[in-house]
């Protein structure tokens, strides 16, 4: 039996989280309501944003860098 996702969102974004045991191990499964677009993080992926100095987060969150471009 599959549980249901977790729905986190704003003005900004609605995403679907889930633990997903699928894999070798357990994952984080992310899907991106708008787009129907998943990412799967890890373990060591989650660490590594806990850890991760606030500045180079900004940096991922620009939206122009990535999320809206054609080519992506």
């Amino acid at each position: 039996m599959e549980i249901a996702p977790d729905i986190v969102g704003n003005e900004f974004a609605e995403v679907a989280v889930r633990v997903d045991d699928d894999a070798n191990s357990r994952r984080l499964r992310i899907e991106d309501l708008r787009t129907g677009r998943v990412r799967f993080l890890d373990a060591l992926e989650l660490e590594t944003l806990v850890w991760l100095p606030a500045g180079h987060l900004h940096k991922l969150l620009d939206p122009s860098a990535d999320r809206w471009r054609e080519d992506t």
